[in-house]
């Protein structure tokens, strides 16, 4: 047998024959995730999706692309690697829902100093199981080895996601009114958003580990801090269908406070009860810790809110019902209301945070 040549690229940090095996590894992961439309299989220059002919009367295509932040650093301290991937399709997929849109196809771009086959394909996993509950394929995405740009066992994620809805049931918040209901969803803890003040609080001024148990959380505080992002879609694509739903907020950077008033139509603020919901543990633990504000812990972090939905007055206890059977936990958590012409200065969102 010959001897293998050995590599200069290599030798650089770039390894092409392990690239190849974890293509090879990740094949089955990305298969399980396509749908009806997808005509390629991993491994070619661009993936390919079919809209089909007839199903869709005015099609409008909807894009979104996100990371996860330095939540990446937590999955890298705790050495866990399988959910971070739900994470990245999270951020995406719940972006294009909020107008209306259900995901199509998805891919992402995974970035490190050396290949690492095992994180890799574990990433790769979750990406996989983001995709599968959110019912959108993964079609590619991009692998690359950059030595000197990343130390070692750290990497980068970003996602790509398309998807889409009607023209004329787009979801903008343009026929929000005065008196229609606040229903917020609950999210499943921290999400992807405000990890850099997470880490300096329990990081470098508690001088917490990723090991420690947290009595609170019941877990570890690495456990906690991992925790995925919920993912919205399907819920909220199964409650499109059965009511008149005039605005979704995706609760992200900026929590309630900043992203609420992306929107409101001229003319409208939004009114909330701070007590109206359940606030997860984690959040007060940061609050108390980090002595923030009660007005930035709103700006900061989603604070157990994750998604809210704008709806009519009338229907929202029917609402509230239908995302309780779809497995949803859904509060009341305030109303749209009218601002005043006098106060230009008047805030978008009131919310009691205190």
């Amino acid at each position: 047998m010959a001897k293998k040549e050995s590599s200069r690229y290599a030798e650089a940090g770039v390894d092409i024959d392990k690239g190849n095996e974890f293509v090879e590894r990740i094949k089955p992961m990305v298969a399980s995730t396509f749908r009806s439309g997808v005509l390629t299989g991993i491994g070619g220059f661009g993936g390919l999706f079919a809209l089909g002919s007839g199903k869709y009367k005015d099609p409008v295509l909807v894009s979104s692309t996100d990371g996860v932040g330095t939540k990446l650093l937590i999955a890298q301290m705790c050495n866990r690697h399988d959910t971070i991937g739900i994470d990245l399709v999270a951020m995406c997929v719940n972006d294009i829902v909020v107008s209306g849109a259900q995901p199509l196809f998805f891919l992402d771009y995974f970035s490190s100093g050396g290949l690492d086959l095992e994180v890799a394909a574990a990433v790769v996993q979750g990406i996989a199981k983001g995709c599968e509950i959110s019912r959108c394929s993964l079609i590619g995405g991009e692998t690359a080895e950059m030595p000197g740009m990343y130390s070692p066992g750290e990497y980068d994620l970003a996602g790509f996601v398309v998807g889409i809805c009607e023209r004329d049931k787009i979801i903008d918040g343009s026929d929000i009114r005065v008196g229609d209901t606040l229903i917020g969803l609950a999210s499943s803890g921290v999400h992807s958003n405000g990890y850099s003040l997470v880490r300096k609080i329990c990081f470098e001024e508690m001088k917490l580990s990723v090991n420690d148990h947290i009595e609170e959380f019941g877990c570890t505080l690495g456990e906690e801090l991992l925790r995925p992002t919920r993912i919205y879609t399907e819920p909220l694509l199964n409650l499109i269908k059965n009511f008149r739903v005039k605005g979704l907020v995706h609760i992200t950077g900026g929590g309630i406070i900043d992203n609420l008033p992306r929107v409101l139509p001229n003319g409208c603020k939004a009114v909330l009860d701070g007590k109206s919901w359940e606030v997860p543990p984690v959040f007060e633990f940061l609050r108390q810790n980090g002595k923030v504000s009660a007005e930035e812990m709103c700006r900061t972090f989603n604070n157990g809110i994750g998604m809210v939905v704008v709806v009519d007055a009338k229907e929202a206890d029917d609402v509230r019902m239908q995302l309780q059977a779809l497995g949803e936990k859904p509060f009341v958590i305030g109303e749209i209301a009218a601002r005043s012409k006098k106060k230009k200065d008047e805030p978008l969102v009131e919310i009691d945070c205190d």
